[in-house]
């Protein structure tokens, strides 16, 4: 399954930080590419110009809470 959207932080409304797909990151220089879960830990590929990047990575041992993308 596709992830969409990662929040990371323990209060998901006011706390957390969300990272979505589609989003422009690093003042709109880089979009999220792709969310991806690897050996207990989530990853958050950046992409500019076809250059594919690692920008960050998160433990599972954070509070973390996923959406997928569904598609009808």
């Amino acid at each position: 399954m596709d992830i969409r959207k990662i929040s990371i932080g323990a209060d998901y409304k006011s706390g957390a930080m969300h990272y979505i797909v589609g989003q422009d990151v690093l003042g709109g220089k880089y979009v999220i590419h792709l969310i991806q879960e690897e050996n207990s830990a989530y990853k958050i590929w950046i992409i500019r110009n076809e250059e594919v990047l690692l920008w960050k990575e998160f433990k599972t041992t954070m509070p973390i809470s996923l959406e997928y993308n569904i598609h009808f």
